[in-house]
């Protein structure tokens, strides 16, 4: 989202709740970018969802079979 000096004191409390969301802010000046408003909280994704890579991720069924490189070594 971008937006002006002079917009954005008069939409603070609305920007405020639009950052709280995890959206960021860009305030410009004469069409140019002057700040941006973030969240404070650095971590906008959500932690993962147990079961969320379901079929996107499979593990072999001889995974945990001895490596032939490894041979030696046991």
């Amino acid at each position: 989202m971008q937006i002006t000096v002079s917009e954005t004191s008069q939409q603070l409390q609305n920007l405020i709740e639009v950052v709280m969301n995890g959206e960021e802010i860009i305030i410009t000046k004469d069409e140019k970018p002057v700040m941006k408003l973030t969240s404070v909280t650095r971590d906008k994704k959500r932690p993962p969802l147990f079961g969320s890579a379901k079929d996107i991720i499979t593990i072999s069924d001889d995974f945990e079979a001895p490596l032939e490189d490894f041979k030696d070594y046991m």
